[in-house]
């Protein structure tokens, strides 16, 4: 689950650790998540069957799915036959969070997962969102959530107030009618709203994401954990150091993370983004993804975690 946050500070982080006031375009959002499975078809029925995404394309032993069959991607599955468990004190993925238009989509969602007997692991209202916690086959996190309108969000001293309180699921549930109880599918404007890491170190980590990729901090009060996003919102990227201080990367054969996807609006943030790599000996690779129909630069956290920002005319 999400933590318990209380006054949770959304603090106008101007400039992290070694950075220069460098900020992404406010649109930017976290777009896909790539992911590395033991057993494809396993994983399959649990994103497509239980969930509710669609396969755009197949490519090998390589899935890419969406909420409308077609880009946005959303999540990215790759089977690893013999893949292992990653391990419990190892940095990596937290948890995905996949974002409902509204709390009766996500209902919706609830209502199948809850027929399907489904595992869950939590109920949380935050305030600004509502989410459901479980755990997909491989054991990798995954939030399901919908937010409250951003007119609703109690802001004191430019600060955002959060925290972790009972959701009330039988209200949840009252959005549906008979027939919403059947639905099969998320609605296509599901997207991605956040991802939550574990890392090694909070210090590095801010200077990274903050300092050179350009998010702002959004919450730092929460011991161990530390909040980024793009253009004010609550948080597009979680951080924290629950798996221990200096914990390792998994082992190449363990399940979980293999890259993250943020999306830019414009060729021109691409651009600047591939200038401050260069500027500051990060390296890097660019290419033409043709799958996803987009442009990527790749580089590495200081954990060794692929994130790949890119653009593209499906969400321009």
């Amino acid at each position: 689950m999400e933590p318990t946050m209380t006054s949770a500070s959304l603090q106008e982080s101007k400039t992290a650790p070694g950075g220069d006031g460098f900020r992404l375009p406010d649109s930017a959002q976290i777009g896909y998540v790539h992911l590395q499975v033991s057993d494809l078809q396993r994983a399959l029925r649990f994103y497509e069957t239980l969930v509710g995404l669609k396969r755009a394309f197949e490519d090998g032993s390589t899935v890419y799915l969406s909420a409308s069959e077609k880009s946005p991607i959303l999540v990215v599955l790759s089977e690893r036959s013999g893949a292992r468990p990653k391990p419990a004190r190892s940095t990596g993925l937290y948890h995905v969070a996949i974002r409902f238009p509204s709390r009766r989509e996500l209902a919706k969602v609830f209502y199948r997962l809850y027929r399907n007997d489904a595992a869950f692991q939590g109920f949380s209202d935050h305030l600004v969102s509502e989410a459901i916690y479980l755990a997909d086959p491989d054991g990798n996190g995954v939030e399901l959530y919908s937010d409250r309108p951003r007119k609703e969000w109690v802001m004191r001293e430019n600060q955002v107030q959060m925290a972790t309180e009972p959701l009330d699921l039988d209200n949840l549930v009252a959005e549906l009618s008979e027939e919403d109880k059947s639905a099969a599918v998320v609605h296509p404007n599901t997207d991605l709203g956040h991802i939550h890491l574990h890392v090694s170190d909070l210090i590095s980590s801010e200077t990274f994401y903050s300092g050179l990729l350009g998010f702002d901090v959004t919450q730092r009060t929460y011991p161990g954990a530390l909040f980024l996003s793009a253009g004010g919102y609550h948080h597009h990227i979680g951080i924290n150091v629950w798996a221990g201080r200096g914990a390792p990367p998994p082992p190449p054969d363990a399940v979980g993370l293999l890259r993250t996807g943020i999306y830019v609006p414009t060729a021109k943030a691409m651009t600047v983004l591939e200038n401050r790599f260069a500027e500051n000996k990060l390296p890097f690779e660019a290419e033409q993804h043709d799958r996803l129909a987009a442009r990527i630069i790749r580089v590495k956290s200081p954990d060794g975690l692929a994130v790949e920002f890119f653009t593209n005319d499906s969400l321009s």
